[in-house]
């Protein structure tokens, strides 16, 4: 879970504002009104729902002796690989016999590369000759809530070159950032997802977003349709849960890796399934 205050997003934590008490006896007009501005800047607080990484074993993995001598694991014949369920952090790992790995489920980067020593680790016990390399984080699903809803058809018009909207396909608009990278969909409840390649992005995601949206600023209620469609489309993302999605939203003018390079053996380390 990350926290924002003004547009500053740093996870896990809440910052307040303080300002030096000189700073606030010469300051001229134009910064009293930006200060104005700032003072009446919500907390928002984004929340790290998936982080997901890979990382390489540099050995051969027999899967169906996985299968059979593992625990908590399940093969998929069918797709050439097997899941393995690690409790805490609550990850699942796919695994390949040609010793790629990829966990998802993480809520943070610390966390995913947590996970991914104890899929390694496991694999060792059963007699693999495990490395623990190439590991990056590869996804990062993040979501925010805005304490208003957002005009998006308005907000799509005005920026056509970034955001596009196709309300019999999608409830939100897809609004795309190329530095730093992201995707972000943005729903007329205020509430908006960011799929990036990183923690850090998803927090300047929401950071560059929050003034563009607030310009498009909605109040009234939300029709049935628009409500329903978005969700559908968090339940199919697994995200939170949708019935706390917030009511108070307009229609009115519209329709609706960290990388790493390491090579790591595990004589040493302790096992923490």
């Amino acid at each position: 879970m990350a926290a924002a205050e003004g547009m500053i997003a740093q996870p896990n934590e809440l910052l307040s504002k303080t300002e030096p008490v000189d700073e606030l006896l010469t300051a001229t007009t134009q910064n009293e009104e930006q200060d104005s501005y700032c003072d009446d800047e919500p907390v928002l607080e984004i929340n790290i729902n998936n982080v997901v990484c890979s990382f390489n074993t540099r050995c051969h993995l027999n899967l169906r002796r996985i299968a059979l001598e593992g625990s908590n694991v399940e093969f998929k014949k069918e797709n050439g690989m097997c899941n393995m369920k690690i409790r805490s952090p609550k990850v699942t790992a796919s695994i390949w016999s040609s010793g790629k790995i990829t966990c998802t489920g993480a809520t943070s980067e610390e966390d995913s590369k947590i996970a991914g020593r104890r899929v390694a680790r496991r694999l060792q016990q059963l007699g693999f000759n495990v490395r623990f390399t190439n590991f990056r984080v590869v996804n990062v699903l993040g979501t925010c809530s805005l304490p208003f809803g957002i005009k998006i058809t308005l907000f799509s018009r005005r920026y056509t070159q970034q955001a596009s909207y196709e309300p019999e396909l999608h409830p939100g608009v897809t609004y795309r950032i190329k530095e730093p990278k992201a995707t972000l969909k943005i729903f007329s409840t205020g509430s908006i997802t960011v799929t990036a390649p990183s923690v850090y992005n998803v927090q300047c995601a929401i950071e560059h977003i929050y003034p563009l949206v607030c310009e498009f600023k909605a109040e009234g209620e939300v029709d049935r349709k628009t409500l329903l469609a978005e969700k559908k489309y968090l339940q199919n993302q697994g995200l939170a849960n949708p019935n706390k999605i917030q009511r108070s939203v307009a229609v009115n003018d519209e329709e609706e890796g960290m990388d790493s390079d390491e090579d790591e053996s595990f004589d040493s380390d302790a096992s923490h399934d």
